[in-house]
């Protein structure tokens, strides 16, 4: 007898789904989410990629223009190349410039975006309500998410995963439509629209943070639940060689992304060598980091904005990390046939993970929150529903589901409106991150740079030694510490570190014209040309090292020379006024000197 064909998702819900308008539940997750995270709006910009991102990057602070546009495309900030999140600050500084609330809004509105497609596409596939509603809202309101919402450099996490997940619904749409093999049929030709509808959207996420890369591998986890294109159908077998074959383009796309991603990385050098990180040691970290991503998603204290690498990881622990993940792999599959959403959303949140699992280290963190975003969601989903399948034969099964389901709510409500508390400025964040986390230089070199900000030298110098005494071949830290002495007066000092910093690090542009400044200033102005010749050497088009050079060699008595100089950097820079004014004095000196 030949079976019925049906549509219907393979979940259903526990409890009355119909008992509230989608429109309603959507609402309300909106409504929610602006709120818990409304603070953000009055907190700054922080001194941790903001500038290179925003706040010192004149092509996003100049708006959409079209140079400004083909820079986007052509360029990297901070190693990578994500030119639809450069846009979309460009877009802000165009509305709000730069004043910090109007980029903290867009990464809310993003964010609350993203809640809401998590649930319309939990409910899309399975068909139940109130479950997906559970997912979407401990995904809006998790303060493991709170990085990625209060800090503006994040705006790739928020604004790639609209993407993906308009991506994965399309591929759901295109999975339920696909059903009908009709040839001659508009549903077939309405899921061809889906299918290329899903790809380009992977490519705008792909454009916006390469972590998606791992999407096809997603798609092909809901195909085994909850769209259950695995199973045998009237239409015949959907195996594993047919799904694979259709995903070839999104495949492709990723892999081209990856091969892009590397290349660009390892040029600005944020790609850490094997001999910096051995390959043992990845690993370690890997097991390590998986499990506390876990930890934090169910017990979510201690979140701090940098958790430094460390030197190394006691094996009694690294042994109980691979045999807790073994041990819940082993589970999961075992459970596969009478609970696969358990193996899908473990699947989820290991793969999504591995780009940033640090098997390739880029920074030198051990692992971030951020990364946690997407991630979460398997784990969150594979929570949800295995709760609610567990409390079926429970008497008041409904009751012990919503409270415990509104006391998770609550908790993450005070979590998250703590932890956004911590990124009201750059004191408080990094001092929050010093308290819970250990030998963290990044923390005492970023709290270094808000003091110096402040004008406290001090403060700033105290902080940039501790996070020398960690890092000491550090020669940004150098730089830093140099400038901080210079800035207090104590040129001697500045100059021994301004040297240690070129000697680590012979590009070091800044660290070349400042060292030429200090020693200037010390009346040294041979050495002094020598190191701003060795910045032009490596900024040609800088105006500033042009002025300083023209300066120090008119003091050397090199006027023709120094005329050049300043004629150069008005060239460069035309409303250059001290350039235009020491030019002038030059040009009289020369006069003076002919009329001799």
């Amino acid at each position: 007898m030949k079976k019925s064909r049906t549509t219907k998702p393979a979940i259903t819900a526990v409890v009355k789904d119909g008992r509230y308008p989608v429109w309603l539940l959507g609402g309300l997750l909106v409504l929610a989410t602006i709120v818990v995270y409304w603070p953000a709006t009055s907190h700054g910009f922080i001194n941790y990629d903001d500038p290179e991102y925003v706040t010192t990057n004149v092509h996003v602070q100049t708006g959409l223009t079209w140079q400004n546009i083909q820079w986007a495309f052509s360029h990297t900030v901070v190693g990578n190349w994500h030119p639809l999140t450069m846009l979309s600050h460009m877009l802000d500084c165009q509305l709000y410039g730069l004043k910090p609330w109007g980029h903290h809004l867009t990464n809310i509105l993003l964010h609350t975006a993203n809640t809401v497609l998590v649930f319309l596409l939990l409910r899309l596939m399975t068909g139940a309500v109130w479950r997906s509603w559970m997912v979407a809202v401990l995904f809006g309101l998790h303060p493991l998410h709170v990085e990625s919402v209060a800090w503006v450099a994040e705006r790739k996490d928020v604004l790639s995963t609209i993407f993906g997940l308009f991506s994965l619904m399309a591929y759901a749409r295109y999975a339920q439509e696909f059903k009908d093999q009709s040839p001659k049929s508009k549903v077939r030709n309405r899921a061809s629209g889906y299918y290329w509808l899903a790809l380009v959207f992977l490519a705008l996420g792909l454009m916006s943070k390469p972590m998606l890369v791992t999407l096809p591998f997603v798609m092909l986890l809901l195909d085994c639940w909850p769209l259950n294109r695995m199973q045998n159908t009237e239409c015949g077998v959907q195996n594993l060689n047919r799904l694979l074959i259709e995903k070839i383009p999104f495949f492709a796309l990723t892999a081209i992304t990856c091969v892009v991603t590397y290349v660009m990385q390892g040029d600005t050098g944020m790609m850490l060598s094997l001999a910096s990180v051995p390959l043992d040691m990845r690993l370690e970290n890997a097991m390590i980091s998986y499990c506390r991503y876990l930890g934090k998603l169910f017990w979510p204290t201690q979140l701090a904005v940098f958790y430094p690498y460390p030197d190394y990881w006691p094996m009694g622990w690294v042994l109980l990390a691979v045999g807790a993940m073994a041990g819940i792999s082993v589970l999961v599959f075992l459970s596969r046939a009478r609970h696969p959403y358990l193996l899908m959303g473990w699947l989820w949140f290991c793969g999504t993970l591995v780009p940033v699992i640090g098997l390739v280290q880029v920074g030198g963190q051990a692992m971030a929150d951020r990364y946690a975003y997407i991630p979460s969601l398997g784990v969150l989903m594979a929570v949800v529903w295995w709760a609610c399948d567990l409390a079926q034969g429970w008497r008041y099964h409904q009751v012990a589901l919503g409270g415990t389901g509104c006391a998770a709510i609550i908790l993450c409500i005070g979590l998250t409106r703590q932890q956004l508390g911590y990124w009201q400025d750059n004191e408080t964040l990094y001092r929050h991150a010093l308290a819970v986390t250990q030998n963290n230089y990044l923390a005492y070199h970023n709290l270094g740079i808000a003091f110096f900000k402040q004008g406290q030298f001090d403060k700033a110098i105290s902080q940039y030694q501790k996070a020398l005494r960690l890092q000491p071949d550090n020669a940004m830290f150098r730089y830093d510490l140099g400038t901080a002495l210079g800035a207090e007066g104590r040129i001697d000092q500045a100059i021994v570190e301004l040297q240690k910093a070129v000697l680590l690090n012979p590009d070091y542009v800044e660290a070349h014209a400042n060292l030429g400044t200090a020693l200037a200033s010390e009346g040294q102005m041979d050495k002094a040309i020598e190191q701003y010749r060795q910045a032009i050497r490596s900024e040609p088009d800088n105006a500033e090292f042009h002025y300083d050079l023209g300066t120090a060699l008119g003091r050397s008595g090199h006027i023709d020379d120094a005329i050049v100089q300043f004629q150069e950097a008005l060239r460069l820079q035309p409303d250059f006024a001290a350039a235009r004014h020491n030019l002038a004095h030059a040009l009289q000196l020369q006069n003076s000197a002919a009329d001799h």
